[in-house]
């Protein structure tokens, strides 16, 4: 080849560098938005924001081949970090179940998370105390001054077991309490904590779920802690899903003083919230799925479909992830084929104002298969293969859940090969952590020799699986 060829050949490879994967631009929204404006593209993806989140997002084959294709996009959000910020107030109601399984270490340990808690509130915090059996009982929310911590000290130290679980009794008191005092904050908080399943008032998994919906419409995130191994953690962390809170599993009852504090801390560096990422996925592209998130809802708008994914509140550094399955149909070489575009939507809590973030992901086709596989996204070719394999997970919980532990072997051994995929494109190095991760789950299989080890193991394994799909900063 002569030096013009050469040239050329290397000019048409930048060229095509150029034209991969979008990086988000973020505005404020105004009625002259219009999607064709100049879309920055570069390659590898890089992370711009000029509000209180960063969006990056990439593909995992930022050139593909002719033909139908899967391609997956990944979309990283982050907070900004708030280092030496006083915190903010917070309104904050407690809803303890205090059911007859509770009694005993489990709701002693519970009080005295409370009573923990109560100690860290400063005077400008509000806080509600709400416990339920059968029955629900509550103390109003008050300021937590020196004087009213005693009165909170002294209701927590009244609380006994008794009854069964009305879940739906104490979300809805809970909530009741909080709006009382709604407008005068900025964070409004629920933390619900039960040990087991409902058994009064609602117990449908849909109707408890539109409850905490209800709730969530008044500005108030819920976060839900599940303690033992009789709770739905099904339907606990859907709690948290539709709350835009965080969720918590803990096996033992002497940590919730750790996860109180931690919500706590959540809930007073609030960055963001009312989080929403819709992908525009244009005619010729197909959102297959967005992986793990339940709170997904599709429309069409002309040729373009709008899928919109309903994300939690933000703290301060707190980091999520959002995995999505697109298939393509590359055509003609050297065509840039538009996969989606992202539109980031939420109120920046400390602009105390709306803010709208723009992005777009495209993808190069060409007939070089070498172009292809040099060019793969390696953060994103390992962000895929870890919430893919988070499905398998999910799938191995519900086999254990059915007494198929060998079914659930399996299924775990199955991520070995997406894995493998990943390291081999990635290094090994890149997904170690994964593998440490799959072999815990496979020895607990091995060692849960009672129905109770069995749940135990469920919840530790579904709990895996949400922070693998990319819920990390609200699954503690």
């Amino acid at each position: 080849m002569n030096r013009t060829g050469i040239f050329l050949a290397v000019a048409g490879v930048l060229a095509l560098i150029a034209l991969v994967a979008g990086v988000p631009r973020f505005t404020k929204p105004t009625p002259n938005t219009h999607p064709n404006e100049p879309i920055v593209n570069v390659h590898p993806a890089k992370t711009v924001s000029n509000g209180s989140l960063s969006m990056t997002g990439r593909l995992s084959h930022p050139f593909i081949s002719l033909g139908h294709q899967d391609v997956f996009a990944t979309v990283d959000l982050r907070a900004v970090e708030v280092p030496g910020a006083a915190r903010s107030a917070v309104n904050l109601a407690l809803v303890i179940d205090r059911s007859g399984s509770m009694s005993g270490f489990k709701l002693n340990q519970a009080k005295q998370a409370a009573r923990q808690l109560i100690s860290q509130l400063s005077p400008t915090d509000r806080l509600a105390i709400v416990h339920y059996g059968s029955d629900v009982k509550s103390l109003d929310g008050m300021l937590a001054t020196p004087g009213n911590k005693e009165k909170l000290f002294a209701y927590v130290d009244g609380i006994w077991d008794d009854g069964g679980t009305n879940i739906a009794a104490g979300l809805t008191t809970g909530r009741d309490v909080l709006l009382a005092a709604r407008n005068d904050f900025k964070v409004n908080r629920l933390i619900l904590i039960s040990d087991g399943q409902p058994t009064e008032g609602i117990i449908e998994a849909d109707g408890l779920t539109a409850i905490v919906r209800d709730i969530r419409t008044y500005g108030v995130s819920v976060s839900s802690v599940g303690v033992g191994d009789d709770f739905n953690e099904q339907l606990m962390s859907s709690f948290a899903e539709v709350g835009a809170g965080a969720y918590a599993f803990l096996q033992d009852a002497a940590q919730l003083g750790a996860i109180f504090q931690k919500d706590l801390n959540a809930a007073s560096t609030q960055v963001a919230r009312g989080v929403s990422l819709t992908f525009r996925v244009p005619k010729g592209a197909q959102l297959q799925r967005v992986l793990g998130y339940s709170q997904v809802t599709r429309r069409m708008d002309g040729d373009a479909e709008l899928v919109t994914v309903a994300l939690p509140d933000f703290a301060a550094a707190q980091q999520e992830r959002v995995v999505a399955h697109f298939t393509v149909d590359g055509v003609i070489a050297g065509d840039s084929i538009d996969v989606s575009a992202l539109d980031l939507s939420y109120l920046d809590v400390l602009a105390d104002g709306a803010v709208h973030g723009e992005a777009r992901l495209s993808a190069m086709t060409t007939d070089q298969v070498k172009v292809v596989m040099d060019n793969r996204d390696k953060d994103a070719i390992v962000f895929a293969a870890r919430a893919r394999a988070a499905d398998n997970t999910a799938k191995a919980a519900e086999s254990i859940e059915q007494g198929d532990r060998e079914g659930a072997r399996k299924l775990l051994q199955l991520n070995e090969i997406l894995f493998d995929e990943a390291g081999a494109v990635a290094g090994a190095p890149a997904v170690m952590e994964d593998r440490a991760n799959q072999k815990k789950l496979e020895v607990g299989i091995d060692q849960a020799n009672s129905e109770a080890d069995g749940k135990i193991l469920q919840k530790q394994i579904r709990t895996q699986a949400r922070r693998d799909y990319g819920l990390m900063g609200s699954t503690y």
